[in-house]
């Protein structure tokens, strides 16, 4: 292959939150987009980079010459490659830290292309959905469209995408931990289109909290917040088994 036919291949790249079963499935979707003839870059943490090469060697993401793997620091204390790190304590360094080390890279990405013709300039973003936060104004800065890639159901992205309403109406946060068992989760919620009888319990747990300021309550607003920000919203889902909630995202959109 050419050098200029390389240059001229769309750049997509790929940024997963940083939790190994949404790695998993970013990976897939970026061995998909290389097998349509996408130009790859896949944006690991440094922490989740290190332990690649520590699982399955030093050579393991040397990559190919249109599918590399690069890594951005999640600014967290170190901590021990064999543990998993503190969820809440990401969630809080995504939302602060991620912004300037991924646009960082994105420049280098861009500026490498200018100096080096046989690699493609940056043309779009695939960003995890719960990446959002940052990803979508580092895309806006450099003038790419993004992709939210949500490794979820249809039905889940909409549960997300309530959790805001609920707040406004004053269902959430819960009152006191009596909520947990006097029945309080069973209360109706009867406004979110295509999803039938569904109750306050039905809604993904991270309302499940007593603090207006809980990291994880909030952070999932504001990935959710930005969605129809985005240029596509990529569900894991298909159309036969969530058609209707699929029908009503559409047409919000």
């Amino acid at each position: 292959m050419g050098s200029t036919e390389v240059a001229t291949k769309p750049h997509a790249v790929c940024i997963p939150a940083p939790a190994q079963s949404h790695i998993k499935a970013m990976l897939k979707f970026a061995k998909l987009l290389h097998h349509r003839g996408f130009h790859i870059t896949f944006v690991n943490t440094e922490f989740n980079h290190k332990r690649f090469l520590k699982s399955l060697g030093s050579n393991s993401l040397d990559g190919l010459a249109d599918f590399r793997f690069e890594a951005i620091p999640d600014s967290l204390p170190d901590s021990n490659e064999d543990t998993t790190q503190d969820v809440t304590l990401l969630a809080e360094s995504v939302r602060k830290n991620f912004l300037a080390p991924f646009h960082a890279l994105l420049l280098k990405l861009n500026n490498d292309a200018i100096e080096a013709s046989s690699n493609p300039t940056v043309t779009c973003i695939v960003s995890d959905g719960f990446m959002s936060t940052f990803t979508i104004k580092a895309a806006e800065e450099i003038g790419a469209p993004i992709v939210l890639f949500n490794t979820i159901a249809a039905c889940s992205f909409m549960g997300f995408t309530q959790l805001r309403a609920v707040v406004e109406k004053g269902l959430v946060p819960l009152k006191d931990e009596s909520c947990f068992t006097n029945g309080y989760l069973d209360t109706v919620i009867d406004w979110i289109p295509g999803m039938r009888d569904i109750r306050l319990r039905d809604l993904p747990t991270f309302f499940r909290t007593t603090n207006p300021d809980d990291v994880m309550l909030n952070f999932i607003m504001e990935s959710t917040d930005r969605a129809h920000d985005a240029s596509a919203v990529v569900l894991h889902t298909f159309d036969a088994l969530e058609s209707d909630v699929l029908d009503a995202l559409s047409v919000g959109e």
